[in-house]
């Protein structure tokens, strides 16, 4: 059984950092894309970052380009989400996801971690 579960939200300043972890179980987790998404209060869900399987390569919405730094450990089967600079509008249900395949479908989801950023 596949599992994805997220740490590390919490209550963080405007301006501050936080660092968001994803440990993932019952996959062959090198061999997934994985990403981050999140989902603000009266919002959609939407993409904040993913990292190639294969490249490890990253891409970024423009919203946290430069801010934010996804990366994984395949030794430790774990993502991450550093978020720095953060703004009240980075405030958000953060959940991650795995996907297999070169299209960055999404197979699998975690439960979610709360970030609230207070001003």
């Amino acid at each position: 059984q596949v599992q994805l579960g997220e740490s590390g939200g919490g209550l963080v300043q405007a301006g501050g950092s936080l660092r968001l972890s994803c440990a993932a179980s019952g996959l062959t987790f090198s061999r997934y894309n994985m990403g981050w998404f999140r989902r603000g209060p009266g919002k959609e869900r939407e993409f904040v970052a993913g990292i190639s399987w294969n490249s490890g390569r990253p891409n970024y919405a423009d919203s946290v380009k430069g801010r934010f730094t996804i990366s994984r450990d395949n030794a430790k089967n774990t993502l991450y989400l550093q978020m720095n600079s953060v703004r009240p509008e980075d405030t958000a249900v953060y959940y991650c996801a795995a996907g297999a395949g070169s299209n960055w479908s999404w197979n699998y989801w975690g439960q979610g971690t709360q970030v609230t950023v207070s001003t």
